[in-house]
């Protein structure tokens, strides 16, 4: 098996019995989210907090 699938097979598992389609489906988009986040990171692709504080006041 993949390893995303055995990841998303995994958080599913983890939620409540009682968890709705939205609740599966929000949490496999934050987990994606993150994952994106994490690699931009990883690849340098990063804007710091200065800089986001500068583009804002515009």
């Amino acid at each position: 098996m993949h390893a995303i699938k055995e990841e998303a097979i995994t958080l599913i598992k983890s939620l409540p019995d009682n968890c709705s389609w939205d609740d599966i489906i929000y949490e496999l988009y934050v987990k994606k989210k993150i994952e994106i986040g994490l690699e931009a990171a990883k690849e340098g692709r990063v804007i710091s907090h200065e800089d986001v504080k500068k583009r804002f006041a515009k």
